[in-house]
C-alpha cells in the first residue's frame, strides 16, 4: 500500500505556490512562449525575481476566476481579435 502511494505521487507533479515559467505554463496548459509574452505584456499576474518571471498559484487561480467571470458576462466578442487584451489586475 505504501509503495502504491509513493508511485502515485510520482505521476502527479507537485504544484508549488511560486512557480517558474515552465511550471506555470504546465499549470495553465499553455506554451512557455505564450506565457512569457502574456507576462511581459502584463496580461497575467506575474513578478520578476532577478531577471526571471515567477507566478503565484493563488494569484493565477484568482485571475482565471476573474477571466472566466468576465468572459461569461460578455455578450459580444470581436471575432477578429487574436488574443486577449485585458490587463491583469
Amino acid at each position: 500500500m505504501r509503495n502504491a502511494a509513493a508511485r502515485s505521487n510520482l505521476l502527479v507533479p507537485e504544484v508549488r505556490e511560486v512557480m517558474d515559467i515552465r511550471q506555470a505554463s504546465d499549470y495553465l496548459a499553455i506554451s512557455p512562449d505564450t506565457l512569457y509574452k502574456y507576462a511581459s505584456e502584463g496580461f497575467v499576474p506575474a513578478f520578476k525575481l532577478g531577471n526571471r518571471w515567477r507566478f503565484k498559484r493563488s494569484r493565477l487561480d484568482e485571475w482565471m476566476d476573474r477571466q472566466s467571470d468576465l468572459h461569461a458576462a460578455e455578450v459580444e466578442i470581436d471575432p477578429h481579435q487574436k488574443k486577449p487584451v485585458r490587463p491583469a489586475l
